[in-house]
């Protein structure tokens, strides 16, 4: 059977986005002979895009004052925070085991819509590509990747809750889709809120720590950034 997909609003990363990246300073949060940590703005893409006119990134902004930086992971354009770079090839290859083999440690934080019910849980529902809605990505129990995070409430008001969120892999949109698939969008969401939720001057979701081992010590570090939110 095919499945009709009817899109409920057009997604902001589709073609004719309108990209605006923010003209701010680099804020460096640790610098060291192996390392750069960075916070990235919310707006600023991680890496160059694909589409003309997204080549401003925080890549080339930081190298344009650390010639050696070398990208270890990323954050998507419209989300905040901790990132790491490398500054050889070898604390790159490091670095990238770090993420690949799930040493690393993220904690995010996110303002989502609603009064969620519980005061932590667990998500362990597969993600994989929404393709006739690119770049959207959906809970996919036949075709998706595991994508396991989890949650706690830090804070309540009477529209929406501040939780903590832990993802424990790393897919592309995860948590976006996730706290979608627990009824409570995370505010400011351009691809999947609706309505009231997607009403905020930006997305509110931030890497606020990254906690991994050093490349040249191997000893645990950890980065934090509070939100800016």
């Amino acid at each position: 059977m095919t499945r009709r997909i009817v899109p409920d609003h057009a997604p902001s990363l589709i073609p004719d986005f309108s990209y605006d990246p923010p003209d701010v300073p680099l804020s460096v949060l640790h610098e060291d002979k192996q390392i750069l940590v960075v916070e990235k703005p919310a707006g600023l893409l991680s890496v160059p895009g694909k589409l003309e006119g997204r080549q401003d990134c925080l890549i080339t902004r930081l190298q344009a004052e650390y010639w050696d930086a070398l990208v270890v992971h990323r954050l998507d354009c419209d989300t905040s925070g901790v990132m790491i770079f490398a500054r050889t090839k070898q604390a790159q290859a490091f670095l990238g085991q770090e993420f690949e083999q799930r040493r690393a440690r993220k904690t995010y934080v996110a303002r989502v819509w609603g009064a969620m019910k519980d005061e932590s849980g667990h998500v362990d529902l597969p993600i994989g590509s929404d393709w006739p809605r690119r770049p959207r990505q959906m809970v996919d129990p036949e075709n998706g990747r595991p994508a396991r995070t989890d949650w706690e409430v830090v804070g309540r008001s009477e529209l929406e809750t501040r939780v903590q969120l832990h993802p424990l892999t790393g897919r592309s949109h995860q948590l976006r889709v996730h706290m979608l698939a627990l009824g409570h969008v995370i505010i400011g969401d351009q691809i999947y809120a609706t309505g009231p939720a997607r009403e905020a001057p930006r997305l509110m979701l931030h890497s606020e720590t990254l906690r991994l081992h050093h490349p040249a010590t191997q000893e645990l570090v950890t980065f934090v950034a509070p939100a800016p939110f």
